[in-house]
């Protein structure tokens, strides 16, 4: 970080100027973290929307040019992107510069930055736990974190000042930071966050195979329907990603709730309504412990 500085962080490099990489750059310019920010991306359409909107100062499609003075680095793509991003990173990034992510699968974060990074120690991974359906730069703002839960997972050989930088970023964005193991974290995230992503697109997906040609299924869905498929409209290309990048946890979990509808099935074909209401009772139970403790959000 620079010493003259008036800011923690006199340059920030954000590749990715969407929802969460914008709303990261608004936070942080809101509160004075930050200098000046540059973005990286591809669309120059969403770019110069983004420095319209002062969630950036510079852009720039080509990577070299914009990290070469960075101070910190965010990393906001989808997990797929990883590979190739952090190999082109490699070759350019400065020598002191401190990077960060924020996606959702952080051991394979983790492989991919000792991968291809000389010193992966100052590569600090976080995933905040918060978003929308919405997209792009436009779709940005700077309260998204606020009260929001963000999960750092460093390595173990996390460099201790980089470490402490990240860590002061995510709290000015107004997040409630904790640290986790990495394995530890992908496994609790496939269970609440990964699974029912695609157990949603599963479910429309069920739906949508029993229409025909006299009668489309969805104009009889109503509320339930809709609450439960919301994150059903989320961008199928990052929920791939992120599937594939956390595959083993997700498959496992997938067992789990494949073993609870089978016993809900068994119930079901024996007219066993005591468990049908055990079940359902232990469910609500859980759900309404979870709301009361956490008021539903992390």
């Amino acid at each position: 970080m620079s010493r003259e500085s008036e800011h923690p962080v006199e340059h920030l490099v954000v590749i990715g100027v969407g929802l969460i990489g914008g709303s990261i750059a608004r936070a942080l310019k809101h509160e004075g973290f930050v200098g000046r920010v540059t973005g990286v991306g591809r669309s120059r359409e969403n770019l110069d929307r983004a420095r319209e909107l002062g969630i950036i100062d510079h852009w720039s499609h080509n990577i070299a040019e914009a990290v070469h003075d960075a101070d910190m680095v965010v990393v906001a793509v989808p997990m797929g992107a990883y590979d190739r991003l952090f190999a082109e990173l490699a070759k350019v990034l400065p020598e002191n510069a401190v990077v960060t992510d924020a996606g959702s699968t952080k051991q394979h974060a983790i492989d991919v930055a000792e991968k291809h990074l000389s010193d992966s120690s100052r590569f600090i991974p976080a995933h905040p736990i918060a978003g929308t359906e919405q997209s792009g730069a436009e779709a940005s703002f700077a309260e998204l974190f606020e009260d929001r839960l963000c999960i750092l997972t460093p390595a173990e050989n996390a460099d201790p000042e980089s470490l402490a930088i990240v860590n002061a970023m995510w709290e000015a964005t107004k997040s409630r930071v904790v640290q986790m193991d990495a394995k530890r974290h992908d496994d609790f995230l496939a269970s609440v966050s990964h699974l029912p992503h695609l157990a949603a697109f599963a479910l429309v997906n069920a739906v949508r195979k029993q229409g025909d040609e006299e009668h489309d299924p969805f104009q009889f869905a109503a509320g339930g329907f809709r609450d439960f498929t919301r994150i059903a409209s989320s961008s199928p290309e990052m929920w791939r990603d992120i599937a594939l990048s956390n595959s083993e946890a997700l498959a496992s979990n997938i067992d789990a709730l494949q073993a609870e509808l089978a016993e809900l099935k068994l119930a079901l074909e024996s007219g066993d309504g005591e468990m049908l209401l055990q079940s359902f009772s232990a469910a609500k139970k859980a759900r309404d412990e979870w709301l009361e403790k956490h008021g539903g959000s992390l």
